[in-house]
């Protein structure tokens, strides 16, 4: 009997859970020792804005939100790899890669309270794509951004990210096909935390990897360590410049883990066990890459009580921007919709404007 098809996929770990290098030979932006310790304040100011924005929406100050606890290396490490002319297209908790980009907090907040101007983002590249809730749809984006590229012949490239769950739509798997098909310039990242929502990923996929999952689109693979910054950001690399290169699109599956709730209307403990969690928060990216540091003699006590002192200014800031905002007049939600309204909609627009004038 002949083997019509054989594959390997390949995981890539360059730091272990305690901090300690693999052995692997790290890639040239890991010997920057400076450099890595800003992506690790990253981390730390992405996860004192995620710990303020669950606070806020407590509190009632906020919508439903959509925590990135645990996720801040996976998120780093895609958004630092970008160049500024590549395009993002997330789903809605990669807080991390959109801070680095120069999305603000207080854009975030105005999104998830209610207002679409949060995604009119002021210093972020405007061909950044806005938050994508329905699940799968930003791939699509992303593979139609990556076909105006190649079109364009501009040495771009688009990147898209995912979940373990979004992996299973019709959405992404179009996404990744057409990429093949056409050798888009695209980067596919499947955030594998584990949990949709409430879904496990022992019974999301049979597939062994989720990263597999591109080798039916004629893609390079790669499953990575989610929790090790170094790797996340060296796969993001190499598939980046392949897709420049006119090589084609890749996929990278990140493993990591949800340590929070899907969202603030979730509660996690109705469906997993406290022991998993308990041991994952063990493979927390944070302190992983803060040991690693403390080694290397770039960080130590006294500049992680700075430095969060600093994120704490910072986000006080944000959170004021945020509660000063001015809310729209409801006559907005009919003057993005239409060159010319209908008449029924005049209507109703008119009726709202007296509301606004009478409250």
């Amino acid at each position: 009997m002949s083997i019509a098809a054989k594959f390997e996929i390949e995981y890539l770990q360059y730091l272990d859970q305690d901090g300690k290098e693999t052995g692997k030979e790290l890639p040239a932006f890991a010997k920057d020792l400076d450099h890595m310790v800003e992506l690790y304040k990253l981390m730390v100011s992405t996860r004192v804005f995620d710990a303020k924005s669950i606070a806020l929406q407590r509190t009632g100050k906020l919508g439903t939100y959509a925590s990135c606890l645990g996720h801040e290396a996976a998120h780093v490490g895609i958004g630092s790899a970008m160049r500024r002319e590549d395009s993002l297209a997330v789903s809605y908790r990669e807080y991390g890669a959109q801070l680095y980009r120069g999305v603000k907090p207080r854009e975030v907040y105005t999104y998830w309270g209610g207002d679409e101007r949060g995604n009119d983002f002021a210093d972020a590249p405007a061909h950044d794509f806005a938050w994508c809730v329905p699940i799968g749809t930003q791939c699509l984006h992303a593979a139609g951004s990556a076909l105006a590229f190649k079109i364009r012949k501009e040495p771009r490239v688009a990147v898209c990210t995912i979940g373990d769950g979004g992996s299973s739509k019709g959405d992404f798997y179009g996404a990744i096909n057409v990429a093949g098909a056409q050798q888009l310039p695209m980067v596919a990242v499947i955030v594998n935390n584990q949990w949709a929502i409430s879904v496990p990923r022992r019974i999301q996929s049979g597939s062994g990897t989720l990263a597999q999952k591109g080798i039916a689109a004629g893609l390079p693979c790669i499953q990575v360590d989610g929790n090790d910054i170094i790797a996340v950001r060296a796969a993001m690399e190499i598939a980046l410049e392949r897709a420049r290169s006119g090589q084609g699109a890749s996929v990278i599956e990140a493993v990591t883990y949800r340590l929070g709730d899907h969202t603030t209307a979730d509660d996690a403990r109705r469906y997993r066990g406290e022991q998993e969690v308990k041991d994952a928060w063990e493979r927390d990216p944070i302190p992983r890459l803060r040991k690693w540091l403390e080694g290397k003699g770039k960080w130590d006590d006294a500049k992680e009580e700075a430095w969060k002192a600093e994120c704490d200014d910072w986000m006080d800031n944000e959170v004021n921007a945020y509660l000063e905002t001015k809310n729209q007049p409801a006559t907005a939600m009919f003057d993005y919709l239409y060159a010319e309204l209908p008449a029924d909609l005049e209507a109703q627009r008119e009726l709202a404007a007296s509301l606004d004038r009478t409250s």
